[in-house]
């Protein structure tokens, strides 16, 4: 390359990136205009000095032997690829950089051409978006324990005025009233998680999980929604073992049974487990609407919603984007197959896990309903969730102690030790339920079984660390909340 030509000059003149061409000893020969905007240099003042005055000094001992080492095997190629490179401006000031090497060879020397980005504004950006990304995470936190308390206690009080209530038309309303919590609570609960998945806070615990015991713990969600509808709800047994994360596996599966009762008038829901070799496809079938060729593209977008004729779809159209979200995070194909007026079919395939000892089914935990009762120590910040589960465990037959924090729950540990804890996890001032569990156990005799109750499931992650600890995420139903209560009691007894 004759640099010396002009039409050679004009070009490097006219690179939006300052240009910089040196020799096997390090020496520039050349710069472009672009060096005084970003480097704050003459190109004058640059031309037969070291490269290393562009460095910051920190580098400079050790860039000529990486210099050696590229004339050596001069490749076209970034310089430091996946490290952070700064440069040194005629102030001194520093600033992150980009840059891209090319040899060029000639029958004298072989030269190399730099080009320099400043990425100063980019790397800002990132770390804007990082803090953002903080935030948003700290927000969630806050939104998903705070906006699911007040459901939290709603439900409770609902299910105490259930289990008071003499007469039918009480109970009519009060059913009523609970439709309209869950429903609440489920538009709540997509856009959490909706929010959660963009910013990756959900992580997946992938493991060894029973197929049976997620396949009960549907039906038993969904069975009276199916009845009430006059559908057939079909969930054939499965013995297989799934590798996967079972809380969100159970999640894609709640989205593709909710989404068939929806848009399915008379007929069946089934749910079934096919084999594909290494993998398990789990498939939901209805008997419904279906889904047009033209829609079928779309129906796993954001707010998208299918047609149900006059009548006004439920919900916020989130339930498929969650699926395909989750179904992404934890490496699953979704498949759809669906035809106009006869029907659907949504499935998930997952890899096959290992034979492990299915786990207690929710229709076994509710058998210990009928159980002794103890003496249960709650710990809540939220005065409304403080009293009403309080009111619904006396009611229940249990002794019940109330504090709203680790020092309240130790006062209470000096007149009583309990049964059992149940503790909310996120409390006032920055403490946790992890906390209030090692204190209260730390001062109680034995090893005091607890129930730790979070509106944020990604607080799951502290049963890790906690043995004997149960997790119930908010808003929590309380016949299952009452069964976990007895049966832990009974298993400490």
């Amino acid at each position: 390359m004759d640099i010396s030509d002009g039409l050679t000059r004009q070009l490097l003149d006219a690179a939006p990136d300052p240009s910089i061409v040196i020799n096997a000893d390090g020496c520039i020969v050349y710069v472009n205009g672009r060096v005084k905007d970003v480097f704050g240099y003459e190109p004058a003042e640059l031309v037969d000095q070291h490269m290393e005055v562009l460095l910051p000094e920190r580098f400079r001992a050790v860039h000529p032997s990486h210099r050696i080492g590229y004339f050596n095997n001069p490749t076209p190629r970034p310089m430091g690829s996946g490290l952070e490179l700064y440069a040194r401006r005629k102030d001194g000031n520093e600033m992150p950089v980009e840059i891209s090497l090319s040899p060029v060879s000639s029958s004298e020397e072989t030269l190399v051409f730099a080009t320099v980005r400043d990425v100063s504004t980019q790397k800002e950006l990132q770390r804007q978006l990082k803090d953002a990304s903080r935030a948003k995470s700290r927000f969630l936190a806050a939104a998903s324990h705070d906006l699911r308390q007040p459901i939290q206690a709603l439900t409770i009080l609902n299910s105490v005025a259930k289990r008071s209530a003499t007469d039918q038309a009480h109970q009519s309303i009060i059913k009523k009233q609970q439709k309209s919590l869950d429903s609440m609570a489920r538009l709540l609960n997509a856009l959490l998680d909706i929010s959660k998945l963009e910013a990756g806070i959900v992580k997946p615990d992938i493991a060894d999980c029973a197929v049976q015991k997620i396949f009960d713990d549907l039906r038993a969600e969904f069975e009276e929604q199916a009845q009430a509808k006059g559908l057939e709800l079909i969930i054939e047994p499965c013995g297989d073992v799934a590798r996967s994360d079972s809380r969100l596996l159970t999640q894609i599966l709640e989205n593709f049974i909710s989404n068939a009762i929806r848009y399915t008038q008379d007929g069946f829901v089934r749910l079934r487990c096919l084999h594909q070799k290494a993998f398990i496809r789990l498939e939901v079938l209805d008997s419904g609407l279906g889904i047009s060729p033209d829609e079928i593209g779309d129906i796993f977008e954001e707010f998208h919603q299918a047609e149900t004729g006059s009548t006004r779809p439920e919900g916020l159209g989130l339930g498929l984007s969650i699926v395909k979200r989750t179904a992404e995070l934890l490496g699953c194909n979704l498949d759809v197959n669906s035809k106009l007026g006869e029907g659907s079919a949504f499935s998930v395939v997952v890899p096959q896990g290992k034979s492990i000892k299915a786990a207690a089914t929710k229709s076994e935990l509710t058998s210990h309903r009928d159980l002794a009762t103890g003496s249960i120590l709650i710990v809540d910040d939220e005065p409304a969730v403080l009293d009403a589960t309080a009111i619904l465990l006396k009611l229940e037959g249990f002794e019940v102690q109330t504090a709203a924090s680790e020092e309240e729950a130790l006062e209470c540990l000096s007149a009583q030790s309990p049964d059992l804890l149940i503790t909310d996890y996120h409390l006032r001032g920055g403490a946790t339920g992890a906390e209030i569990i090692r204190s209260i156990r730390g001062h109680a005799p034995g090893n005091v079984p607890v129930i730790l109750v979070s509106g944020d499931t990604s607080d799951a992650i502290v049963l890790k660390e906690l043995e004997d600890t149960s997790f119930l995420s908010k808003p929590v139903d309380t016949d299952e909340l009452l069964s976990e209560i007895r049966r832990r009691i009974k298993s400490s007894m």
